[in-house]
């Protein structure tokens, strides 16, 4: 599996709030999709493995603001996989417009099956 991916979108009008400006709880669809987009890029397909009854889900986020994201913005998201563990995974990411720092996060997520309970994480994933 690859340990980073870098994907390339625009801000789309709704995920903007009333000032214009990308609403806080979008960026955590920002980073989900850099996680799919990572396990994508690696020949995984999460829609497979949630059929499976292979699921993830966020025990933890942190996300620091640097700059406002804005309307028909393009934008680059950075994710990287920086510690994996046999039913975890930590992320951190990396938001820019251009050269300007957008935000920085980091998440863990933990594998499940569909009961809730913790599972280990497949070997191709890892």
């Amino acid at each position: 599996m690859l340990s980073e991916h870098e994907i390339k979108f625009r801000v789309r009008y709704p995920e903007t709030d009333g000032m214009g400006v990308v609403h806080h709880s979008r960026f955590f669809q920002y980073f989900e999709m850099g996680r799919v987009e990572l396990l994508r890029a690696s020949g995984i397909s999460y829609a497979q493995l949630e059929m499976e009854g292979v699921l993830f889900v966020v025990v933890k986020v942190e996300c620091r603001y640097k700059a406002p994201a804005r309307y028909d913005d393009e934008l680059t998201l950075l994710t990287k996989i920086v510690k994996k563990t046999h039913v975890r995974i930590d992320h951190e990411y990396v938001l820019k417009r251009e050269n300007t720092m957008i935000a920085l996060a980091s998440t863990t997520i933990a594998c499940v099956d569909r009961q809730g309970n913790l599972r280990e994480i497949p070997g191709e994933v890892l």
